[in-house]
């Protein structure tokens, strides 16, 4: 039986199912086989949340739900990614870790990732003791899981983007190299997509060079600890310019100079007030770590700064270590130790202030 009538919400579905489950279950042994299943459930929605809402387990996928006003485009992307990542990871700590022969552990290796990802309309509703998504929107999303993607990139790992999500994202995807797809049904009609080969970031993920200030080199180590908010939500807060200029004193803009989604080699001119100067990213992480080079105004050097993000048992912790040359660091250390201090205590405000905000509204 089911509840009143519920609210239409607008927002970004997503599915993600592991790739090769069914061939990898019909090999195995099924006790072990769904042991390493719910091993990898789990990492998959620990990894999604709280950018997207659980909204169920179905087999060997997630399937999620976020509201749109909730995140930008490039949260959404850098979460899948983020999940990904951690798949494979969790997936080569499981390999390394066992010394079992049975072919549930020697075939780990042969599973894989996909993600399906829709803008769209859903109601919640409550069927039978479970929260169901429905609506036309949430149709598309299940069906694309069987679909001649994967021959288009080559790989089972990838995540697919409907072109009503990449307008709404209002983002170039042949900035981003995605490859446009499109995949007929006999009730849906022509469903076009636009895919991201996710087996290629996690190549250049494991190989790229990290460029990251340690503990030894930085010049300055700051700490904010307690943050009520979780890594993902501290990530926003840090690389969305719209979110930057609320609280980093004295900025009024950011305007990015590469095309595309901000990412590693992202370049930007930072404005304050009648001045701007060149920001770099040269590393990031997303949800872990981010490393920028910037320009010292009225010169030609630069300082790197490394801002890392954890998880805490008392909330999100962010560390801050700069590093810039000796005879730079002297001209410039107190005026930049006083800004970050400054910025340290305005973000922890501007927090506060958001988590009000959003708990009045669901009053």
């Amino acid at each position: 039986m089911t509840t009143g009538l519920q609210q239409t919400r607008n927002g970004c579905l997503l599915i993600a199912d592991i790739s090769g489950y069914t061939s990898y279950l019909h090999e195995t042994e099924l006790e072990h086989a769904e042991d390493v299943l719910a091993d990898l459930l789990e990492t998959i929605v620990a990894s999604l949340e709280p950018t997207f809402q659980l909204s169920k387990l179905e087999g060997d996928a997630a399937f999620a739900h976020a509201p749109g006003r909730s995140l930008t485009p490039a949260r959404v992307m850098d979460t899948v990614e983020a999940v990904y990542f951690d798949f494979q990871r969790r997936l080569r700590d499981i390999t390394h870790s066992t010394t079992c022969d049975c072919n549930a552990c020697v075939l780990i290796p042969n599973l894989d990732l996909k993600f399906v990802i829709h803008q769209g309309e859903y109601v919640m509703r409550r069927i039978a003791r479970t929260e169901e998504l429905t609506g036309p929107d949430v149709i598309p999303v299940h069906r694309l899981l069987k679909s001649g993607v994967q021959a288009v990139v080559g790989s089972p790992a990838y995540a697919a983007y409907t072109a009503v999500t990449i307008e709404a994202f209002d983002i170039d995807p042949s900035i981003l190299g995605f490859l446009p797809h499109v995949e007929t049904f006999d009730d849906i009609g022509d469903v076009t997509l636009f895919i991201q080969d996710l087996r290629t970031r996690w190549v250049f993920e494991q190989e790229r060079n990290r460029e990251f200030v340690t503990e030894e080199e930085a010049v300055l180590t700051r700490e904010v600890r307690g943050l009520p908010v979780k890594p993902s939500e501290i990530w926003q807060y840090i690389t969305d310019p719209s979110k930057r200029i609320q609280w980093q004193e004295g900025l009024t803009g950011v305007d990015q100079v590469t095309s595309g989604r901000l990412e590693l080699g992202t370049v930007s001119h930072c404005v304050h007030g009648p001045e701007s100067f060149l920001e770099r990213v040269i590393d990031w992480r997303p949800f872990a770590y981010i490393t920028t080079e910037t320009e010292v105004r009225g010169t030609e050097d630069t300082v790197k700064l490394t801002t890392l993000i954890d998880e805490l048992e008392d909330g999100t912790r962010v560390i801050y270590r700069a590093w810039a040359a000796p005879d730079i660091w002297s001209v410039i250390e107190a005026g930049f130790t006083a800004g970050l201090d400054s910025n340290n205590a305005r973000l922890a405000d501007l927090i506060a202030n958001d988590l009000a905000e959003s708990g009045a509204l669901a009053t």
